[in-house]
């Protein structure tokens, strides 16, 4: 199987001092997709918060206008301050391509989000790097600096045709603005000197930055943190400029006034490469070739099938156990979902988990007919077990995107809860919103039931090895089914209208009963198929 398609996502948070607003960014943007958030970097004297994710593109994006979203109820930017400039509450989002992903790809990524933020937010979205739309804004310096930050910008957005944003409107609230891009890899990157004053960091920073005519690929300020000066940088192009010829610069500079360098740090995450190209010219090892390194050579190791020690005997041709096993290692065990449902917060709750339920059933189905197809016991039934493949892929794909619509549209519904009592528009709104609430477990119901014939129909019909399962997937789709006529029940309660209302109940009843009778069915095939009864 090829690896499918990543990209990362390093989203800069203008908060760094209260853990439980980080929490709750992080917490929304992980119920909102599958996404990994490999690390989480807070600092409070910058008052910054920067998280590097990787995930698939669709993912990826849907997960970030979450957490822009989450950001912007949470951080108010008339009462924040910090070293680090900033536009607003999410500063900065590049898109990054990491794998099977063009740089093309991302940059129309990073147009869709700055869209969607501007049209349904309401924030002002400043594209930048490759994503710019003008050769001033390609570099993120001259958008955003020391000198102009959100307070700069309140003043300037609505008059000076600089700062006319790309997406949304040229007025901005207490979120402030969002620059959004596409970019390579870069590696942030602090030097600590072994002094308190921060105008020797400063002098060195403009020394050392490609603007101010020292290294190329360097971007540098200096900053006062924790009592320290520090060189604050963004290393653009690691192989062009390394680090160490960075870290070999500051540290002549900083003997100029007397000082050297205390310490360093990296801020979020580094490619491996980076990091051994350091340690290659410091130690000045000029043979060493990268899979000298244990963890390396072990790597490729496990890449390669070990040899059988000895040869099967022949396994029959109708059996699904001609498949090679496939381990799941921990890194891909399904814990976020899970660990997302046992927090104690109201999403995601029943309905994205019934939903969750159907997606597998569907799966369920999709493998049973897969181990049939191809064999010659089932060849009568083999194109229709090619069409159950299809329909199974579709409604799991469509079931799992509505495990999230469940979650955003109860969301929603509690937005609109929250609107002011003396409000006019809140009445209607939250009808609207109901509404929303009941059309994702009435979708799934309806899918649900379509994935149960299509299990009924393996059950019966497919590779016998593999009845179980197919009865397994029975349950399932029972179980989505049900679960997701209740949230139906529950939310039509809300619903003002009478006559729709009472005709959606009649249609999840009829389901229920009708797929009841499939269920028993199907289980009654499949155990009398392998023998049980």
């Amino acid at each position: 199987m090829s690896a499918r398609p990543l990209v990362e996502c390093v989203p800069n948070f203008s908060e760094g001092r209260r853990p439980e607003v980080v929490d709750a960014i992080l917490q929304a943007m992980k119920r909102a997709g599958a996404v990994h958030i490999l690390d989480v970097s807070s600092d409070a004297d910058h008052n910054r918060t920067v998280v590097t994710m990787v995930g698939l593109p669709d993912e990826i994006e849907r997960v970030m206008f979450v957490g822009i979203r989450a950001a912007s109820e949470l951080i108010d930017l008339d009462f924040h301050s910090g070293e680090h400039p900033r536009f607003g509450a999410t500063d900065v989002v590049p898109f990054i391509p990491i794998r099977d992903v063009s740089m093309d790809e991302c940059v129309q990524m990073a147009k869709r989000l700055g869209k969607r933020v501007g049209e349904e937010l309401n924030i002002p979205v400043y594209l930048y790097e490759s994503a710019a739309t003008r050769p001033d804004r390609e570099n993120l310096a001259h958008i955003r600096k020391v000198k102009f930050q959100y307070e700069q910008l309140k003043t300037v957005i609505g008059s000076d045709p600089r700062y006319v944003p790309d997406f949304g409107p040229a007025a901005i609230g207490s979120a402030g603005a969002t620059i959004i891009g596409a970019r390579p890899p870069l590696i942030a990157f602090n030097v600590y000197l072994t002094t308190g004053d921060v105008e020797i960091a400063k002098k060195i920073s403009l020394v050392i930055r490609e603007s101010g005519g020292g290294l190329a690929f360097v971007k540098a300020n200096g900053f006062l943190v924790d009592g320290k000066a520090q060189v604050s940088m963004n290393l653009t192009n690691y192989e062009k400029t390394p680090i160490f010829r960075v870290v070999e610069m500051i540290r002549r500079e900083a003997q100029r006034y007397g000082v050297g360098i205390l310490s360093s740090e990296l801020v979020g995450l580094a490619p491996e490469a980076a990091l051994v190209e350091s340690a290659r010219w410091y130690l000045q090892l000029d043979g060493f070739k990268p899979d000298q390194l244990l963890e390396t050579k072990i790597s490729m190791a496990e890449q390669v099938p070990a040899p059988f020690a000895y040869e099967e005997p022949p396994v029959p041709e109708d059996s699904t156990a001609n498949f090679a096993v496939v381990t799941i290692p921990q890194s891909r065990r399904p814990s976020d979902f899970v660990e997302a449902v046992a927090a104690a917060n109201a999403t995601p709750g029943g309905g994205a988990v019934a939903a969750l339920a159907a997606s597998l059933a569907a799966a369920l189905s999709e493998m049973v007919a897969g181990l049939t197809i191809g064999k010659k016991k089932y060849a009568e039934v083999e194109t229709e077990m090619q069409a159950i493949v299809k329909a199974g892929q579709e409604l799991r794909e469509r079931l799992l995107d509505d495990v999230v619509n469940d979650v955003s549209a109860f969301d929603a519904l509690m937005s609109a809860f929250r609107v002011p009592k003396d409000d006019p528009q809140r009445a209607a709104l939250i009808q609207e919103r109901t509404r929303g609430a009941i059309d994702v477990p009435l979708r799934v119901c309806r899918m649900a039931f379509e994935t149960l014939q299509l299990v009924e129909r393996v059950a019966a019909l497919g590779n016998t090895n593999a009845a179980t399962d197919a009865a397994v997937g029975a349950h399932m789709a029972m179980a989505a089914l049900e679960g997701a006529a209740l949230n139906v029940r529950v939310n039509l309660l809300g619903l003002e209208d009478v006559e729709l209302a009472t005709h959606l109940r009649g249609e999840v009843s009829q389901l229920l009963e009708q797929a009841r009778a499939i269920h028993a069915q199907t289980i009654q095939a499949a155990v009398t198929r392998v023998g049980l009864i």
